[in-house]
C-alpha cells in the first residue's frame, strides 16, 4: 500500500520524515533551480566532510520578506510530496540524479539579493572588501630617539657587563706569589738535640711579618722550621718520659701546639703565633692533669708546669687541700731545688715562698677572698689563685747549644715532684684515697713518738 500523502501543514510542521535523522533545509531557492543542500551526501563524503548543519550555515543566504515565502509555498508543497512518496533511501537517490540533471541542463543565474534588515550577511561585507586605512603611528607625536642616546644606553650596558665579568675575574683570578729562597744554613746542619739558628730567625720575622701572603712566600722556610721543632721534641719527649713515668708516648701532634691562632673572638687580628710551643701530660697538651711546657720565641723562650685555668671542679678540690692539708704544698713549694730554680729570690722561709709564689699567678687572680673562706685565713693568698703554675726563662743561645735538652731536663726534673701533687689533688689515683699523704702521716707519727720518748727521759 502506498504511503500516504501529507498535507502541507504537516509538510510544515515536521519537515523530516522517514528513518533518516537529517533534517531538510526549509529555505527556498529563489530561481528555478531545485535545492541542492543533499547534493553531495555520499557516505563517504559524509564521513570526511563537515556536519551538514554546519554547511547550511556557511551557505546560508540573506533573510528574504515574508511575502516572498509566502508566495513559493506551492513550490515547496510540491517537492515535498515528490519527496515522501516510496522509501526514504529511494528519495534520496531521486533527489541526487534530478538535482545533477538540473546541473547539467541550466546553468547558475546570478542571485539578486534584496537588502534586508539588520547587519549584512558575511558574504555580502566579503564581496566588497574595503582596505582599512593603516592608523597613523602615533610615534610622530613624541620625539624620536636620538642615535647618540641610544648609543650611550648600548654602551652603558655593555660597560656594566663587563664590570660583571671583572668581578667573576677577579673570583677566579689565581695569585702567583714568588717563593723566597731559604735562608743559608752558614755550614751548620740540622739536630734532633738542639733547636738551628735558622729557626728562631724564621719566628723573629713572622714576628714581624705576620700575615698570610708573607708565610705563603716563605712556605719553605716555615716547613724547614716546622720539621726542626718537631724533631727536637720527639726527641726530648723520651727524657721526659725517663724522669716522669706517668708522662705516656703520645704522637706529635697532641704534643705540639699548632701555629694558627684562633681570632674570631680575639683583638687581636694576626693570624699566626710567632713562637712553637709543646705541652706533656697524661693526655697530651689538652685534658685536665698538670703539663710540663717548653716555649721557643726569640727573647722569650721559657720552661714551665703546672695547671692553667683549670675548671671549677679542679679548682675547689685545689682550694680545700689547701684549707685542710696545706702542709702538703707547703713541703713542696719548699723544695730546695724546687725554690732554688723557680723562686730565686725568696728567702728561705715559708712567708717568703709562699708570697714569691703567689706573686708569680697574679694574672686573673680574686681580688678578694673566695666564696666559702674566711677573710683572715693564713693562706688566704694561695687560696685566691685561679692559675698554679711555675717557669724559668731561657735565653735563645740555651736552646742552640749543644746540651740544650739537658738544661730543659734540669728544670723539668726539679718540678715533677710540683706536678705529681697537683695531679693528686685535682685527678687522684683510683687506688688511692682523695687527697692522701700516708708518708706525711708517718713522719707526722714517728715525730710524735720522739717528741714523747724525749719528754719521757
Amino acid at each position: 500500500m502506498p504511503p500516504r500523502k501529507r498535507t502541507a501543514a504537516e509538510a510544515v510542521s515536521s519537515p523530516a520524515t522517514g528513518g533518516s535523522s537529517r533534517r531538510r533545509s526549509n529555505r527556498i531557492s529563489l530561481g528555478g533551480k531545485k535545492s541542492t543542500y543533499f547534493e553531495n551526501d555520499d557516505d563517504d563524503e559524509l564521513d570526511e566532510g563537515p556536519p551538514p548543519r554546519k554547511a547550511a550555515k556557511t551557505q546560508a543566504k540573506p533573510r528574504k520578506g515574508r511575502t516572498e515565502e509566502s508566495d513559493d509555498e506551492l513550490q515547496y508543497e510540491e517537492e515535498e510530496e515528490d519527496w515522501t512518496e516510496g522509501d526514504d533511501d529511494d528519495g534520496f537517490a531521486e533527489d541526487k540524479e534530478e538535482s545533477g540533471d538540473d546541473s547539467e541542463s541550466e546553468e547558475p543565474q546570478p542571485v539578486v539579493q534584496k537588502r534586508g534588515r539588520g547587519r549584512p550577511s558575511k558574504g555580502q561585507a566579503g564581496a566588497t572588501p574595503v582596505k582599512k586605512a593603516a592608523p597613523k603611528a602615533r610615534a610622530s607625536n613624541t620625539p624620536k630617539a636620538k642615535p647618540k642616546a641610544k648609543a650611550k644606553a648600548k654602551a652603558k650596558v655593555e660597560s656594566e657587563d663587563d664590570d660583571d665579568d671583572d668581578d667573576d675575574d677577579e673570583d677566579n683570578r689565581i695569585t702567583f706569589i714568588p717563593a723566597v729562597p731559604l735562608r743559608d744554613t752558614n755550614g751548620v746542619d740540622y739536630e734532633d738535640t738542639k733547636l738551628h739558628k735558622n729557626t728562631l730567625l724564621f719566628l723573629k720575622d713572622l714576628r714581624a711579618n705576620n700575615k698570610r701572603n708573607w708565610l705563603k712566600s716563605n712556605d719553605g722556610e716555615y716547613r724547614r722550621s716546622l720539621k726542626d721543632w718537631e724533631s727536637f721534641v720527639e726527641t726530648l719527649t723520651e727524657k721526659i718520659i725517663e724522669a716522669d713515668d706517668t708522662i705516656p708516648e703520645l704522637p706529635l701532634k697532641d704534643v705540639i701546639f699548632r701555629i694558627y691562632r684562633d681570632i674570631r673572638f680575639s683583638k687581636d687580628p694576626t693570624p699566626y703565633k710567632p713562637h712553637y710551643s709543646a705541652a706533656w701530660s697524661r693526655t697530651g697538651r689538652k685534658g685536665p692533669y698538670a703539663c710540663y711546657y717548653v716555649h721557643a720565641e726569640p727573647g722569650r723562650c721559657m720552661v714551665g708546669g703546672g695547671l692553667w685555668h683549670p675548671d671549677n671542679d679542679a679548682l675547689a678540690r685545689l682550694r680545700a687541700s689547701i684549707d685542710e692539708r696545706p702542709h702538703r704544698i707547703r713541703r713542696v713549694l719548699m723544695n730546695p731545688t724546687f725554690r732554688k730554680t723557680f723562686l730565686p729570690n725568696a728567702k728561705a722561709n715559708e712567708k717568703a715562698v709562699l708570697s714569691a709564689f703567689a706573686a708569680a699567678n697574679q694574672e686573673n687572680a680574686l681580688k678578694t677572698k673566695p666564696k666559702g673562706f674566711h677573710p683572715e685565713h693564713k693562706d688566704i693568698e694561695l687560696l685566691k689563685l685561679r692559675n698554679y703554675t711555675i717557669g724559668k726563662k731561657f735565653d735563645d743561645k740555651d736552646l742552640l747549644a749543644e746540651d740544650a735538652q739537658d738544661r730543659i731536663m734540669s728544670v723539668i726534673s726539679a718540678m715533677v715532684e710540683f706536678v705529681t701533687f697537683l695531679n693528686s689533688v685535682v685527678m687522684p689515683d683510683p687506688n688511692l684515697d682523695d687527697d692522701s699523704d700516708e708518708t706525711d702521716g708517718g713522719e707526722e707519727e714517728q715525730e710524735g713518738d720522739d717528741d714523747e720518748d724525749s719528754d719521757g727521759e
